[in-house]
């Protein structure tokens, strides 16, 4: 078994009537320059992010992979990746949030009926929702029962990215008489549902995150999107592509972190404000020790960036092939974005923690915030470790093993 490639096939037809990569990537940079003006102060301050959520509205990239005939950007997936990045490049908690409401969003064309999908997507648009919540697994599962009428939902859930700004909420829960899990979306204005802003890691403090409460909370058969189950008579090729389509997100976000805090310390080095030596400043051209960190940390980013193009690659060819794809195939993709999972997890780390050393004793000034780029790549890799992804990988190329099906936290 060797090393997984894309698989063959041509990537999806465009079939879309948006204003085009071109715009949105224009877009992405200049929403991502509006937030990098006051990203330390907004960090700092640790305020859920209504102000920026509104930005993102206002720029139209909350509909971006809606269809242009549905009221939406009408892009693709790579130029949702793209614009996730980009955006992470100057906020990543702001990243996350996009990211994950990117993929929550777009869960009922994995999961729901295309009726159903294309019903939620128009009311989606119309109304500029922001999505939040998470289909991950979890210790102590939501349940979904019925009673008198319909179905409630019941449960905690102990964090979720974006709960304390959505206008939806897609979260798992088990069938209470017969453990399917389903995929549930919410209304979190509706009777019985609690958010709370009790989220405190260190980092990614932006990302409006927090646990969640249902109590009783009505749940109508438009509202499950449909099976979450790993068996392979529920859960065909196509809709196992949630895992990868989801987990690429991260790999750009991790990406956008470490491109973010290498252009913004090169930026601080170039003024020569960072004192290593009297006669010479950090990161100027004549400081050996700079140059070598900074080839040595461009390497690892380049590196992570052309495994995540492979990845994403494969992903939008896996996507193409709709119903045709076979489940070998899938396999492909899935170990595909393991790889670069962990080479983007490295590339964040390294660069987030390593561009201190570089900038020196001044990266600890508060002002200058630097400190906010490690903390949220150390925040968002502990959520999503790459521990799991290496064995998958290891296995996948010594025994040949498929991958799970593993939905992003």
């Amino acid at each position: 078994m060797g090393v997984a490639t894309a698989p063959a096939g041509p990537l999806a037809d465009a079939d879309l009537t948006g204003p085009g990569r071109a715009h949105w990537l224009r877009v992405a940079r200049e929403s991502a320059d509006d937030l990098a003006t006051d990203a330390v102060a907004r960090e700092q301050a640790g305020k859920p992010p209504l102000d920026e959520v509104s930005r993102l509205r206002e720029a139209g990239l909350l509909t971006l992979l809606v269809p242009a005939g549905s009221g939406g950007g009408g892009a693709d997936w790579p130029t949702a990746y793209a614009v996730v990045r980009e955006i992470a490049t100057a906020d990543a908690a702001i990243g996350q949030l996009l990211a994950g409401h990117y993929f929550l969003s777009w869960s009922a064309r994995f999961l729901a009926e295309p009726a159903h999908a294309a019903r939620l997507e128009r009311q989606c648009a119309a109304e500029q929702w922001c999505w939040g919540g998470g289909l991950a697994g979890q210790d102590v599962p939501l349940t979904l029962a019925r009673a008198r009428g319909g179905q409630v939902l019941d449960g905690r859930q102990s964090y979720a990215t974006g709960v304390l700004v959505a206008d939806r909420l897609a979260v798992r829960a088990v069938r209470a008489d017969t453990g399917e899990p389903l995929a549930v979306v919410v209304d979190p204005a509706r009777h019985g549902v609690g958010t709370g802003g009790d989220a405190d890691a260190f980092g990614q403090r932006l990302a409006a995150g927090g646990s969640v409460e249902f109590d009783a909370v009505p749940v109508t058969p438009d509202d499950v999107l449909g099976s979450l189950s790993v068996d392979e008579d529920d859960l065909s090729p196509v809709t196992a592509m949630a895992s990868p389509v989801g987990r690429l997100l991260s790999v750009q976000l991790r990406l956008g972190m470490a491109e973010g805090v290498l252009a913004e310390a090169r930026e601080y080095s170039r003024a020569g404000h960072a004192h290593r030596h009297a006669a010479r400043p950090a990161g100027a051209p004549q400081d050996p020790h700079a140059l070598a960190a900074y080839g040595e940390l461009t390497v690892l980013t380049r590196s992570a960036s052309a495994l995540a193009d492979q990845a994403l690659e494969a992903v939008h060819a896996g996507l193409a092939r709709g119903e045709d794809l076979t489940y070998d195939e899938y396999a492909d993709v899935s170990v595909l974005v393991a790889m670069a999972e962990a080479a983007s997890s490295r590339a964040a780390q390294e660069s987030t923690a390593r561009a201190l050393d570089i900038v020196g004793a001044r990266s600890a000034s508060m002002r200058l915030g630097f400190d906010r780029f490690w903390r949220n790549a150390r925040t968002h890799t502990l959520y999503e470790p790459v521990g799991p992804r290496l064995r998958e990988v290891g296995d996948y190329f010594l025994n040949g093993t498929h991958p799970p099906f593993v939905l992003p936290v």
